[in-house]
């Protein structure tokens, strides 16, 4: 090979690529016009700036409106958040109040039940004394007037309670609320009604204090 050879194929290999250079002039051409562009994009502040006057009236207005609604709205809140809290304080005074009623109401309850008891045991204590005193009769004394007496005193406590004796007559129905049924024996009244009265019971109004325990017909 002749030296003008090599420099000719030194210097076609130490030359730069045409086709090279040009994709890079192109993106950089590419670079610039997209930051143009980019730079171009109006902002908020320009867009503003660009609205004419009645438009800008308009949008002042609106943000007026907005403003005034957030008020509104904040205000509104605080008025109720006051109301709850106004109510929670007094629903928890009535609870508080409630519950000192009911505490009033049971020792009002338990005193008048001890007024109550005293007043029925000042009443029967005159019957047990009389019950002691015939008890303290002399040997073969005839005690049985002074038993009926005491008896009919205790009757008379009893009246004056409100207290009535529960004393079915014979052929009178069973009802079992009132009467318990002791035995089943032969009588002359009809088959399932009272016979006789072995103890009697006990009601006050229409509580039954102690049933009157009885013996029933049985059947034929």
């Amino acid at each position: 090979m002749s030296e003008d050879d090599a420099e000719a194929i030194e210097f076609e290999d130490g030359r730069p690529d045409a086709d090279t250079d040009a994709s890079a002039d192109a993106g950089a051409d590419a670079a610039t016009s997209a930051g143009a562009d980019a730079d171009d994009e109006p902002t908020l502040a320009d867009r503003v700036a660009d609205l004419d006057d009645e438009d800008a009236a308009e949008i002042a207005e609106a943000v007026a409106e907005l403003e005034d609604r957030v008020a509104d709205l904040e205000a509104e809140t605080e008025a109720q958040a006051a109301e709850i809290a106004d109510l929670t304080d007094r629903l928890k005074r009535k609870q508080a109040d409630f519950q000192n009623y009911k505490q009033r109401a049971k020792r009002k309850q338990e005193s008048i039940k001890e007024r109550a008891a005293e007043d029925l045991i000042e009443r029967i204590l005159p019957v047990r004394d009389n019950l002691q005193r015939a008890l303290e009769q002399e040997e073969g004394a005839d005690i049985r007037p002074g038993v009926e007496s005491t008896l009919e005193e205790f009757d008379r406590v009893l009246d004056d309670e409100n207290v009535e004796p529960i004393e079915p007559d014979p052929g009178t129905e069973v009802d079992p609320t009132r009467h318990q049924v002791m035995l089943r024996v032969d009588s002359d009244q009809p088959a399932g009604t009272i016979a006789e009265v072995f103890q009697p019971g006990y009601e006050l109004g229409e509580s039954v204090i102690r049933e009157a325990q009885v013996t029933v017909s049985a059947d034929e």
